[in-house]
């Protein structure tokens, strides 16, 4: 990809985020405070907290979701299978938000209930992100700020601009909990897996390819970056979704052929709209079938028991 190409998915990475945050660019995506949920069920990981963060964890709604900021002490939230149903299978669903914010509701619960039907263990994790402004207003400026600083950066790639050192440690953590009480949930080790959306999908893939701290026993990118990376012969196979209405898919490949030339099962969807940050699905878009094809995929290759 050409240095051009490269700014300009960066520029249109920015583009959305002012989409969803800024009142003049998109009005019926307007944020709205509200109260933290109680959150019973989170186990802390106690992974530590996050540096220059002077803000306390706060949430909003935007489109009617929940979400997070400033997150600065990661918790996992387990969403244990129905024992008469339950498979073994374990994932690990990690919500995206740039690394800014996390969207628990859409890519977060609603993902672990829908997994947890199917007799599947699922266990939400809340990372920690970085430091964003106080209030709402800040916030938003904060993404313009960061649009400019973009749009005059030549030098811009289509990876990660930010350290992602707290989200991996916290996802290193979630995993060994997991194996800690793989019998206390009934949790079948061999097949403990991951899956993330957007942001979440770069931690998933990270943790993906760290294959000398954590042993996926598969793992799941929902509308996550598509350039080329180096895998090791011993990553788990992948599953991959995205949207050609996508600011991330860019017409690009790379991840696919990276998957397929390291002779790792790989199994991709490329959906004709969708767009981005879609969930489990939204109303009248081919997109929507990802997930019945993510259990199919598992079952098929033994990850899983199908529930009749």
């Amino acid at each position: 990809m050409n240095i051009k190409n490269i700014r300009l998915h960066t520029i249109l990475f920015f583009i959305y985020v002012l989409t969803c945050f800024s009142p003049s660019f998109a009005q019926d995506g307007k944020m709205y405070p509200m109260e933290a949920p109680a959150e019973s069920n989170a186990i802390p990981l106690n992974t530590g907290g996050v540096k220059n963060q002077p803000e306390k964890e706060t949430w909003f709604k935007q489109w009617g979701d929940p979400m997070a900021r400033n997150i600065s002490h990661a918790t996992l939230t387990p969403f244990l299978a129905d024992p008469k149903i339950a498979t073994g299978t374990s994932v690990i669903v990690a919500p995206g938000g740039a690394f800014m914010w996390l969207s628990m509701g859409n890519e977060g619960w609603e993902v672990a209930k829908a997994l947890q039907e199917r007799g599947i263990n699922a266990f939400v994790l809340k990372y920690r992100v970085q430091p964003t402004k106080g209030s709402l207003e800040g916030f938003a400026k904060q993404m313009q700020e960061r649009f400019a600083a973009a749009e005059s950066d030549s030098s811009a790639t289509n990876s990660p601009q930010w350290d992602i050192s707290n989200p991996q440690e916290d996802a290193a953590a979630a995993y060994a909990l997991i194996n800690r009480r793989a019998k206390e949930w009934h949790v079948d080790k061999s097949k403990l897996g991951m899956i993330g959306f957007s942001a979440g999908a770069e931690l998933t893939l990270q943790t993906a390819l760290a294959t000398d701290k954590i042993d996926l026993a598969f793992a799941g990118l929902i509308y996550g970056m598509m350039r080329k990376v180096d895998v090791p012969k011993s990553a788990p196979p992948l599953f991959a979704a995205i949207a050609t209405d996508d600011f991330l898919f860019n017409g690009q490949f790379g991840l696919i052929q990276s998957w397929y030339n390291a002779g790792i099962p790989v199994e991709f969807h490329l959906y004709q709209n969708g767009g981005h940050g879609f969930g489990l699905g939204n109303p009248d878009r081919t997109s929507n079938t990802w997930f019945d094809a993510f259990i199919h995929w598992l079952e098929v290759n033994k990850l899983t028991t199908p529930v009749r």
